[in-house]
């Protein structure tokens, strides 16, 4: 895995040792970024599911101003923090958060609500995606700044719902086996 574009492209990135996680695939994750190419400069960054990082640190390579990281293995929040550190990415520009997503999606929207842009969400395909959409989507989008775009990676078979409170698909694309749904927060005077 390498990083395809921004001030760290071509750079390698660390992987899982294993086939535990799935990662993204650079094509995918290519055309992912082409898609968000308008909103990435300056963005709040989050990246659940995070695996080795390379969604976040591709974010941060193309301009986002910050990428938090998140994942319940501490061997893979590891591994994000070690790629961190071998692109000499600075501690105010990044933080990996080892915890469960709906947990920590809970306490953040207690701690700080309306500040994330963009949102890349790729659990395990056999997870339950609905808890975590719901949450997002939930109190008009609490989490989430006007305009924010939440982005989910599933397989290709797996339908998600057109909504999840103030959440809204807006379009739908397959790559191979699996399918990027992206969502944006409709404010509720225009629902």
């Amino acid at each position: 895995m390498r990083i395809i574009a921004g001030k760290y492209r071509g750079r390698k990135l660390k992987s899982p040792p294993s086939l535990e996680t799935r990662p993204t695939s650079d094509r995918l994750r290519e055309t992912l970024f082409n898609i968000l190419a308008p909103q990435i400069k300056g963005a709040r960054f989050l990246d659940l599911c995070a695996g080795s990082g390379a969604v976040g640190i591709e974010a941060l390579s193309r301009g986002a101003a910050h990428a938090t990281f998140v994942d319940q293995s501490r061997r893979m929040c590891g591994l994000i923090a070690a790629n961190l550190d071998e692109f000499s990415i600075d501690e105010e520009e990044s933080e990996v958060v080892c915890s469960e997503v709906a947990a920590f999606l809970r306490r953040l929207i207690q701690k700080e609500p309306g500040r994330l842009d963009i949102i890349f969400f790729d659990p395990p395909y056999e997870a339950d995606y609905e808890v975590v959409l719901e949450l997002l989507g939930d109190k008009e989008g609490a989490l989430l700044a006007e305009g924010a775009i939440v982005v989910v990676e599933h397989h290709k078979k797996r339908e998600l719902r057109e909504e999840f409170g103030s959440l809204h698909r807006y379009r739908s694309l397959k790559q191979g086996d699996s399918c990027l749904s992206f969502y944006q927060r409709i404010a509720p005077s225009s629902v």
